[in-house]
């Protein structure tokens, strides 16, 4: 719909950290930390590496979780390869083949990336974050159908705020707009301070033609998110709409404050006769 903006999101995963025991190392336990910055952990686990002190599990899960570092800074090619190592270590350990379908994903190969997940889950059939990337995968493939079909096992298996996100972007894409809403509603219902569900469901409402409940969305999400300039620019488009030219041209011009040149506040603008 002309003048309304749907905003991208991006999801990160980090492996599940093989086991721990009362004998570890300070550079195992920073290794496999969920606390620790990326760089902390991939400092720790090269220096595990190097020990040549592990083998199997967690040799393979300090060469997964290195990996996964390296592929959230875009250094694929050195992820893949400490990836492979992971699995060389442990063919059975599902996190490896995850992260590796990860930095596939990245590097746009997706049938690799697939065939990579299709195994972590063959691995782990209640892996929820291999159904999560899988999915995405999908999504990216256009295959709504497929990508759907990966949310909803993940939503079963371990339902959490992005699942539902991502399975209601899914189903927005594939203009199944009622079942989109009902995800954006349950994000709202687990996390009600979290401005994503909000302003997905605002726009789906706004889509809809439902305007007075897409600018009450749309307050929500701004009184969340502040500077997400799309909630802005979509609750101006529903005002237009309820015939608050006033409130709209005030959400347009903060659009693009927050976005100095976004064409379509400028042309909603030039619509309602205002200055930017």
């Amino acid at each position: 719909m002309r003048g309304v903006v749907a905003a991208a999101g991006t999801i990160f995963l980090l492996a599940a950290p093989p086991f721990a025991n009362a004998e570890d190392t300070p550079e195992w336990t920073t290794c496999i930390s969920v606390t620790n910055t990326g760089a902390e952990r991939l400092a720790a686990c090269t220096a595990v590496i190097d020990s040549k002190a592990e083998t199997g599990r967690r040799l393979a899960g300090a060469y997964c979780i290195r990996g996964h570092e390296l592929t959230e800074k875009r250094e694929l090619d050195a992820a893949l390869a400490d990836l492979n190592e992971a699995i060389k270590a442990d063919a059975t350990y599902a996190c490896a083949f995850n992260n590796r379908g990860r930095a596939y994903g990245f590097k746009g190969e997706h049938d690799r990336a697939i065939a990579d997940y299709d195994e972590a889950i063959r691995l782990d059939p209640k892996f929820a974050l291999a159904f999560s990337n899988r999915g995405l995968v999908h999504f990216q493939k256009r295959d709504y159908a497929r990508a759907i079909e990966d949310y909803s096992v993940q939503i079963r298996v371990a339902p959490d705020v992005l699942a539902y996100l991502a399975r209601g972007n899914a189903y927005r894409a594939s203009e199944q707009l009622d079942r989109a809403e009902a995800d954006y509603a349950s994000v709202i219902r687990i996390a009600p301070t979290d401005a994503r569900g909000w302003r997905n469901r605002g726009l789906i409402r706004l889509v809809k033609g439902n305007n007075k409940s897409a600018v009450a969305d749309y307050d929500k999400a701004l009184q969340y998110d502040p500077a997400d300039v799309y909630s802005w620019n979509n609750r101006a488009q529903a005002k237009m709409r309820v015939g608050d030219k006033k409130g709209a041209i005030a959400d347009l011009r903060k659009a693009l404050e927050l976005r100095p040149g976004l064409e379509s506040a400028l042309a909603a603008l030039k619509q309602l006769g205002a200055a930017p």
